[in-house]
């Protein structure tokens, strides 16, 4: 996914040095070619040859055309691999943040799964990147509270419906960096199916950095989602990152040392480095994250299902590893989960 943008040769160069230098290789888009040249056009010239940006309705009329079948496809997958049937499910959480309608997401699942009609259903709305955590914290109370409950969460987001043809930072970087996919997870109190391929579900938590409510936030405006992503969001995290997780983890009676495995949302090559750099990781602990982000890029709530679904392709060294999760988002927010790998 490309993206055109009016403006001078300074800007051209600006876009250039940040596509080069963003750790990504691939991205989705359910817009194939933006132009249109290979399918329906998104963007189009008027008379006067200036580009002609798609009002917020038109953006959220593509998504709800777009959305369900990806959510039902994830959704499909992920119960597929659990071992239950459809009937066995009781409960769907859903998280998006790039698109609204309704019926939403979770009835669409139900239907196109044919799940039970009195599955209840939940959705997790515009919280950005880390909203896949919320979502968890919802699936995990109610297994916890009900030791027969089968959850579907699913996370889509479709990014690219919001590329904006402006050449100011923030739509530069956005546009260099979101792509469009989902991923979803089968939560149960259940004994899984297949050991090697589930994840324990330890605690949830999450903390806000201080001084940091301006640096990243996602407004609806009259032409699209208008993302602010300030270029010193990664110091931020850089500054605030360690303070935050050992608090957590002392919480927990844990500390940096019990980490195993590290599976850090890949908001951005630039996040994964100052994380990296903050917390004094070893130089291959990302690796699985940096793989994401140059398969993907960043893809929002659903980027953190790809690193984990990854990280369990690869064998497991000893039972009981501790793998911490960690995603940031809109405040600025960080969310961690701690999982424990039995197999």
């Amino acid at each position: 996914m490309l993206q055109a943008v009016p403006g001078d040769e300074l800007t051209k160069r600006l876009l250039r040095r940040m596509y080069s230098q963003s750790g990504i290789s691939y991205r989705h888009s359910v817009l194939g070619d933006l132009a249109g040249e290979a399918g329906e056009p998104f963007f189009t010239r008027g008379t006067d040859g200036v580009w002609q940006t798609p009002s917020t309705a038109q953006r959220n009329a593509r998504y709800a055309r777009e959305a369900p079948p990806l959510f039902i496809a994830v959704a499909r997958d992920a119960l597929a691999r659990s071992g239950f049937s459809p009937r066995d499910v009781t409960h769907v959480v859903t998280a998006s943040c790039t698109g609204f309608f309704n019926p939403g997401p979770d009835f669409h699942i139900v239907r196109g799964l044919g799940l039970p009609e009195d599955a209840n259903r939940m959705h997790v709305g515009f919280m950005g990147c880390y909203a896949l955590f919320p979502a968890l914290k919802i699936a995990d109370a109610i297994c916890r509270a009900d030791p027969d409950a089968v959850v579907i969460v699913a996370c889509v987001e479709l990014c690219s419906l919001h590329v904006q043809l402006k050449a100011e930072h923030d739509a530069l970087l956005g546009g260099c960096l979101f792509g469009d996919g989902g991923g979803a997870l089968v939560l149960s109190a259940k004994p899984p199916r297949d050991a090697a391929g589930a994840l324990t579900i330890r605690s949830l938590g999450g903390r806000l950095l201080p001084d940091s409510a301006g640096a990243m936030a996602w407004t609806i405006g009259d032409n699209g989602f208008d993302i602010v992503l300030s270029s010193y969001v990664p110091d931020l995290i850089q500054a605030n990152i360690r303070t935050a997780i050992e608090g957590w983890l002392e919480t927990q009676a844990m500390k940096l040392a019990d980490v195993s495995r590290w599976a850090v949302h890949p908001g951005g090559r630039a996040i994964l480095d100052k994380t990296a750099t903050a917390l004094s990781l070893p130089r291959d602990a990302l690796d699985v994250s940096r793989s994401v982000l140059n398969d993907v890029g960043n893809i929002s709530s659903a980027t953190l299902c790809f690193v984990l679904e990854r990280m369990l392709r690869e064998p497991c060294p000893r039972a009981g590893e501790n793998i911490l999760a960690v995603a940031f988002g809109p405040g600025l927010t960080v969310e961690m989960g701690m999982f424990e790998r039995s197999g």
